[in-house]
């Protein structure tokens, strides 16, 4: 079953109401956390492209990766299957962040790609993963739960953006 039913939270995938790209992050992650995820793309598979200032490079270990983000702009990004992109940009450690394109997730198949996608990188750090509006990521309207193992609903897809129902594990 899946962990969100589209007829339930297409209107958190509407690019006019959420922005075309929502925020996605972590909070509260280090060096370690980071390199897991990089990591976990290797790992399964998916497709990924690094690159500084423009220029595709093979992908390096986080602390590298981060080091040079000081004098280069510095972007990977991560395709867990074909035409489902998230951009990550790796500006510190303490927070993994990165976006994805709504205009791509639009019907029940790519919504059960970006569950997936949050709930395997969620279980790989053990930390809540949050999808918010462009530039309001204060409001995530959905997200990895930890302790419910799955993706949930974080505010009411009735009632607009950043009504808060809850937080995971909270």
């Amino acid at each position: 079953m899946p962990d969100l039913l589209w007829d339930d939270v297409k209107n958190f995938f509407d690019p006019d109401v959420m922005g075309p790209l929502p925020d996605v992050s972590v909070a509260d992650t280090s060096i370690d956390d980071w390199q897991a995820v990089l990591d976990l793309v290797r790992s399964r598979g998916w497709a990924c492209e690094y690159s500084e200032d423009g220029a595709v490079l093979r992908l390096p270990r986080f602390g590298v990766m981060l080091a040079r983000g000081v004098e280069a702009s510095v972007m990977v990004k991560v395709w867990p299957v074909p035409g489902v992109l998230a951009i990550f940009r790796p500006y510190a450690a303490d927070s993994i962040d990165f976006d994805v394109d709504l205009r791509e997730l639009q019907g029940q198949v790519q919504l059960n790609v970006l569950c997936g996608f949050l709930r395997a990188i969620g279980r790989r750090l053990s930390k809540p993963v949050l999808f918010a509006p462009e530039t309001d990521s204060g409001h995530p309207v959905l997200g990895f739960d930890v302790d419910a193992d799955r993706v949930v609903l974080l505010a009411d897809p009735h009632r607009g953006r950043g009504v808060v129902a809850r937080r995971p594990g909270g």
